[in-house]
């Protein structure tokens, strides 16, 4: 059957419940995110003050993210989308609210541990699947990782704006207040649905868990996701004192942050466009991991130079390149090796490694910083980043698949059917869930004969 021009377009409910998930996860994020660029300063004014506790403090979220994030994907799929999803952002309101009242640093990492309890980010996922047509689910994707995004560019930019402004406290009350239009946002904006999306393909599966840690592939790239986001921890532990000790003033950090910022993407683009087109992935992995390596040595050896503020601009310019490419290539390269109807227990497993590398990079960066300074924590950095280059090696181009799934109530399946689905032109795995009724294919993005398949199941 021809698609009409309705079916590659969103409709007005998908825009608008894929508009208001995006806004949520988005201002979610800009709340975990906008402390990282100002604690290191203004956390000296709290009296329990210490390099460690500020590491602690600003990777807190990530350790219950860790431990959350595939049960509270499992507990969408059990009790629905909504209930977890608005749960969550209560927790993350009252952990913003503890961090808000808190005069100690102890209480501030207490308010961020909560604040990343509420752990929702699988559960939306899931929510923005349900909603939308497998034809249009890429864009809804899309949209939701924009926001992502532009969460992290706008924290640092708004984090040293408002922490000038409004003290640390007020920086966590904007955060509560964001997080609670969020919630009434998505009460308004966001319907009830049935849960009609490929549940293996946005939720994690528990029996697929042990499988999957064992992937080569997706091993590499959970090791990658770990390394780069315990880098952006123990970054931001030192960076804001470098800059301040270099004679930039912290009221000014936030115009140093978004030039370099909207540079980093204008040379980092081109490169993911290459990528793609040489299918080179392995080889802009390393340029990418070196670039935030050389970052690093000229950041955390600056004082022993005295290197001057804009010598550090150069550097912070570098380490964005590599983080945001990185950032951007690593999970579309997981949704690609992922096995068929796998994506939701492999994202699963990325994210648990994400948020794991945030909070051990934080509390190693203030340990670090506290016991042996700047060179401590650049040391930690440098070694990470030469690791994950020696796993680069036996890194392969993930292949130009992609993951479908088919509905199939009223067929009856069978080892016969199944094994002529795998003979059509294109398909390369067959996956049968016997518990959801669903037909998982992954297929070659190209030379997929959608109309075979269509007739065999229809047959």
């Amino acid at each position: 059957m021809a698609k009409t021009s309705s079916d590659h377009r969103l409709t007005s409910t998908e825009r608008k419940a894929a508009g208001a998930l995006a806004a949520v996860f988005g201002l979610r994020m800009l709340g975990l995110f906008l402390i990282m660029p100002v604690l290191a300063v203004y956390g000296q004014a709290y009296p329990d003050y210490s390099a460690m506790l500020v590491g602690v403090a600003i990777g807190a979220y990530g350790l219950t993210q860790a431990l959350l994030q595939i049960p509270m994907g499992m507990l969408s799929d059990r009790i629905g989308r909504r209930p977890v999803i608005i749960v969550g952002l209560l927790i993350f309101i009252a952990g913003s609210i503890i961090a808000a009242l808190a005069d100690t640093l102890t209480g501030v990492i207490i308010g961020r541990a909560l604040q990343g309890g509420g752990a929702i980010a699988a559960a939306i996922l899931a929510l923005a699947a349900d909603i939308s047509r497998d034809q249009q689910r890429a864009k809804v994707m899309a949209m939701i990782g924009m926001c992502i995004g532009l969460a992290f560019a706008l924290a640092l930019v708004l984090g040293p704006f408002l922490a000038n402004h409004l003290g640390m406290a007020g920086l966590f009350w904007f955060t509560a207040l964001a997080a609670a239009s969020g919630l009434l946002l998505f009460i308004a904006s966001v319907p009830k649905f049935e849960v009609r999306a490929a549940r293996g393909d946005v939720v994690p599966v528990k029996g697929e868990l042990s499988g999957l840690l064992k992937h080569g592939q997706l091993l590499r790239l959970n090791l990658g996701v770990f390394v780069l986001h315990a880098m952006l921890t123990a970054f931001f532990v030192v960076v804001p004192t470098r800059l301040v000790n270099a004679g930039l003033a912290i009221d000014a950090h936030a115009w140093l942050y978004l030039p370099v910022l909207l540079l980093s993407f204008v040379i980092m683009v081109p490169m993911l466009i290459r990528t793609e087109k040489k299918r080179a992935q392995a080889f802009y992995f390393r340029i990418n991991i070196s670039l935030l390596l050389i970052a690093v040595l000229a950041v955390f050896s600056s004082g022993l130079f005295s290197l001057s503020w804009t010598w550090l601009v150069f550097a912070i310019l570098l380490f964005f390149v590599g983080f945001n490419y990185l950032e951007a290539n690593l999970p579309a390269s997981l949704t690609r090796f992922a096995p068929a109807g796998s994506k939701g227990s492999a994202s699963g497993i990325y994210a648990t490694w994400q948020f794991a590398g945030a909070f051990v990079g934080g509390v190693a960066g203030g340990s670090l910083l506290q016991q042996f300074g700047n060179i401590g924590v650049g040391i930690f950095c440098a070694a990470l980043l030469v690791l994950w280059l020696l796993l680069t090696i036996g890194m392969q181009a993930p292949p130009e698949w992609q993951n479908i799934s088919r509905k199939v109530n009223d067929v009856e399946i069978n080892e016969a059917l199944l094994q002529q689905l795998r003979e059509v032109t294109g398909v390369a795995e067959v996956r049968y869930v016997a518990s959801e009724q669903i037909i998982y294919l992954k297929v070659h993005k190209s030379d997929y004969n959608e109309t075979d398949v269509a007739a065999l199941l229809n047959a």
